[in-house]
């Protein structure tokens, strides 16, 4: 993530915090359809996860207040999961962007979910869940069930905060 956000003041709760469904339609906003643009419930996951990782890593507050959990293929926030749970997991969610929520997000809330999207939008639903599974927030979260199992544990938001600000910072994160 580039460096030009500034953000580092202690961790706080966020005063415009937005719901989990308000980032997921703003992915959702963002493909083109008419183009053949597409999306899978797997993939929006790791998207959200990422904009909710990478805001906590610079602004020091959640984008939404709901939890994350490490779920199988990667981090699942729940209430998305029963949103789009009628699509399989690589099945392509049917987009319909008269019924999504639009929000007038604040320009650096906007510029980092344009961030988020630029860079890992380009990548298949699998790389990204690959990608988490090599990171110590879903790897801590998980630490001790086994790859295949079911797990409701939450990856925290500390552990979020302290993985991507040290990668964001250039530092090595194991």
């Amino acid at each position: 993530m580039k460096k030009r956000f500034k953000g580092s003041s202690p961790y706080q709760p966020n005063p415009v915090v937005h719901t989990v469904d308000q980032i997921a339609d703003w992915f959702l906003a963002r493909l083109d359809t008419n183009a053949g643009d597409t999306i899978s419930p797997l993939k929006l996951q790791k998207l959200v996860y990422y904009a909710q990782a990478w805001h906590l890593a610079i602004f020091n507050q959640p984008l939404f207040n709901e939890p994350i959990q490490a779920w199988v293929h990667g981090p699942v926030v729940p209430s998305l999961y029963q949103r789009f749970k009628d699509n399989c997991r690589d099945c392509l969610i049917g987009i319909n962007t008269n019924g999504l929520e639009k929000t007038n997000f604040p320009s650096e809330t906007e510029d980092l979910l344009n961030e988020v999207y630029s860079i890992y939008g380009e990548h298949s639903a699998s790389y990204l869940e690959q990608l988490t599974h090599r990171e110590m927030p879903w790897i801590k979260a998980r630490k001790g069930v086994p790859l295949y199992q079911r797990s409701e544990e939450v990856i925290t938001v500390e552990s979020m905060i302290d993985y991507y600000k040290a990668l964001r910072n250039g530092k090595k994160t194991s």
